[in-house]
This record gives C-alpha cells, structure tokens and sequence, in this order.
C-alpha cells in the first residue's frame, strides 16, 4: 500500500526550522541493493535497458515549438513577453532539462554513441539559452555514483544554505534562487576542470542565441533565458527538486511522484525507480514500477508537486538542511 508523505504524523507546521544539521548516515545507498534485488527476481527489467527510439523526435519538436514562439512574440510588450516566458516558455525549458537529464544516461542513442547523445543534449540546451548540458552531465553522474556524499554530490545544499534558508520567507527566496544555486554550488564544493565538451556547448550556445538576436531582435533571447530561470525557480514543475530527496518521511532520501506532471517531464516523478535503474529511459520506468510493484508501492510517495512546495516552505521540519549525507568514507 503505498504511502501519502502528507498523511505521515509528527509534521509540524511553524516559523524556523527545526533542524540544525543534515541528516548523517553511514549506511551506503538502498539503491543499490535494491537493483541486485529486483534484478535477481525479475530478470526481465534488463530488456527495458535499451535507447528510447522516440525521445530524440520529442526534443526536437520541443526545440521547434520554442523557436517559433520566438518568431512569434518577437513584437510583443516586455510585459506579455515575461508572461509567456513563465507560463509557457519555460515550461518546455525546463521540459528540455529533464530531457537533458535523460540524455546524459546515454539513453537517447544508447552507451556506444555516447559522442551522439553528448552532441544531441547540446542540441537540446539550444532553447535554453545558456550552456548547461555538458557540465550537468559530468556532475550528475557523480549524484547517482555518490548520493549523499559530503563532497561528491553536490545536489546537496551547502551548510550556508541550510543556516541562513531556514524561515518561511527565506525558503521561497531560495526556492526562487534554485537556478542560481545549482550553477554556483559545483563550484564551490567540488570544482572540476573544464572538459572541451562544456567550451563547444559554450560556443554553440553562444553562437545560436547571436543568431537568433540578429534575426528577430533581443526579445526571444530574454523569453529564453528568463523562461529557464523563472521555471526552474518558484514554479509548480521545480517542486520536483524538492520531491526527489528532501527527507519529508525520516530515513528515506529518494520519492517518488506517480502525478499528471510526469506527462511533461519525462517521468523524472519516477524517481526511486531511475535511481535503482539509471539506465533505463524515463519512458520507460512506469514499466518497472509495474513488473516490481510490491518494492515500490510501499515506500512513501508525493501526490503534488505543488504541495511538496508549500509543505517545504510552512513546515518547521523541513529545509535545505533536510537531506541524508554521507561522510567520503562511508560511501567510498
């Protein structure tokens, strides 16, 4: 019987977090015993580790449906282009994301065209309007490898953010801040060299988006790039950054979200099965969710992203603070 996270007693609504400190464990991640398991009684799973053939039809679509919104709103008002550039814009944006975040599991075009899917997330970043494909690949690899880890996985908000985050008006300031925090915190916690895929995804970004300025104007730049921003912040898609991890029921560190909105993000609400199962497209994982049924529909789940968010915000219990975290040499 599966489980309603906003049903769970001992929740508390109030004014400043409660916690003071991350939650640390120093267990590895149920993951990866999980796989060992559901793969040993279900064998069959493995045959839905294979390329989803329809996902690169999508994105195009999607990237097509954003440049003719350009052509489109090129002539409009500031204040109609910012509106569009919320409600509509930058939910394909951030549609495009989580289809980057397929892709960087290689399962656009499988792991021997690892050179294909790298090229065709830098296709997809296009709508975006800043680079982002290439470095969020080279650190989300380290999120499934790590999960948890103190340095290694920088999903994890910073001591800061967890300290200063920790009212009501302060979680929706951060909430808002999201894009800017996820940017900025790889550099501080684990900064990395820059590869020669993240100076082409640059320079192809950079190349399109002065194109699209010579063609139509500066307008379709900022409905991009402010769309991305916008719904990648304080907005009802966003709520599954916090749904995926924050410990909203003691002791478990990934949720799952069976809603409508999966319909537009890929199925990233699956998100205990894509952990357990990183290699199988997102399309594809209500499918393991069916065949192993009884290790899933147990565990405690979102029923509403939106309610995510504002539980996030009004509760006392929950913050940044609220993540499991592992010490290096408990997950080494």
């Amino acid at each position: 019987m599966a489980v309603s996270l906003s049903l769970l007693p001992g929740r508390r609504m109030g004014s400043t977090v409660t916690r003071g400190d991350f939650e640390w464990v120093h267990s590895d991640q149920p993951h990866t015993e999980r796989r060992k398991e559901i793969l040993a009684k279900y064998p069959e799973i493995k045959s839905l580790m294979t390329p989803d053939r329809q996902l690169k039809w999508i994105v195009m679509g999607m990237v097509l449906v954003q440049l003719v919104a350009c052509n489109l709103l090129r002539d409009l008002t500031w204040k109609w282009v910012l509106f569009w550039a919320y409600s509509f814009g930058g939910c394909v944006n951030h549609s495009l994301t989580l289809a980057i975040h397929d892709i960087s599991h290689n399962v656009a075009f499988g792991n021997r065209q690892a050179k294909w899917n790298r090229w065709f997330a830098v296709f997809a970043n296009l709508p975006i309007g800043v680079p982002y494909s290439a470095s969020f690949k080279k650190y989300h690899i380290d999120h499934h490898r790590y999960l948890g880890d103190e340095r290694l996985d920088v999903d994890i908000p910073t001591d800061f953010e967890g300290w200063f985050f920790c009212t009501p008006v302060r979680k929706v300031i951060w909430l808002t801040l999201q894009p800017f925090f996820y940017v900025l915190r790889p550099l501080l916690v684990n900064p990395k060299p820059v590869s020669r895929m993240e100076v082409w995804n640059a320079l192809v970004q950079i190349l399109a988006d002065l194109v699209l300025y010579c063609v139509w104007g500066f307008k379709p730049i900022v409905y991009l790039v402010a769309g991305s921003v916008f719904c990648m912040g304080f907005h009802p898609i966003s709520g599954h950054f916090i749904a995926e991890h924050y410990m909203f029921a003691k002791g478990y560190e990934t949720y799952s979200y069976y809603g409508p909105l999966n319909l537009i993000t890929f199925n990233v609400g699956y998100h205990t099965e894509h952990h357990d199962f990183p290699s199988i497209p997102g399309r594809k994982l209500p499918a393991v969710r069916q065949i192993a049924a009884e290790y899933y529909d147990c565990l405690p789940q979102h029923q509403s992203w939106t309610r995510v968010l504002w539980d996030f915000i009004f509760e006392e219990t929950l913050g940044p603070y609220s993540r499991i975290k592992r010490n290096r040499k408990s997950v080494m």
